[in-house]
């Protein structure tokens, strides 16, 4: 137990003086994991199938636009919206559902859709294929979680709780965008 604390109490070091750093690291490893839990346990890929490409540049979009991204949406919101209580809470919600997800998912699907090389034209009809489904699939499982992560978790544990279930979320999002891949 001692070392358990022992690595938290790293974590909060690492966080309060590096948060940006931290939370790239933190995205950018739960996209990848994600990836790979859909490519073993949805795509039932074998090891010597196994897309290991795809899943750096998966994480890398983690790294280098989810955590900082994030990380700097929510301080925006707590400095423009506010830092605690149920109204802020709700409002919080409401402008990250309403601003953010729409946009930072549409980012997202041309960050992958580069990442794999394809067309402005080929990505353009993966956004018109995937896109809506994608976002309303997001209003089922984001507004909930982003209501007790703003009402109870500290600014600086944020991004790790929304990483932590994103690890869900991630991984529908790899199967999502390279499940047509899947049928060619």
């Amino acid at each position: 137990m001692a070392s358990a604390r022992g690595i938290f109490q790293l974590y909060q070091k690492l966080l309060s003086n590096r948060p940006y750093l931290v939370q790239a690291i933190q995205a950018g490893t739960l996209m990848g994991a994600g990836d790979i839990i859909s490519q073993t346990c949805i795509e039932n890929k074998s090891v010597e199938n196994f897309d290991y490409k795809r899943t750096i540049k998966f994480s890398s979009i983690g790294f280098f636009v989810g955590g900082p991204a994030l990380r700097a949406w929510y301080g925006l919101l707590n400095k423009h919206v506010g830092v605690g209580g149920k109204t802020v809470a709700i409002k919080k919600v409401f402008v990250d559902q309403a601003i953010f997800a729409p946009g930072f998912l549409f980012f997202i699907l041309i960050a992958v859709g580069t990442m794999q090389g394809k067309s402005w034209e080929s990505i353009k009809t993966d956004i018109d294929a995937n896109y809506m489904d994608v976002l309303k699939t997001n209003y089922y499982i984001w507004p909930w979680v982003q209501l007790a992560n703003f009402y109870y978790i500290p600014l600086q544990y944020q991004v790790l709780i929304v990483q932590s279930v994103a690890l869900f979320w991630n991984t529908y999002l790899s199967w999502k965008t390279n499940h047509k891949r899947l049928l060619e």
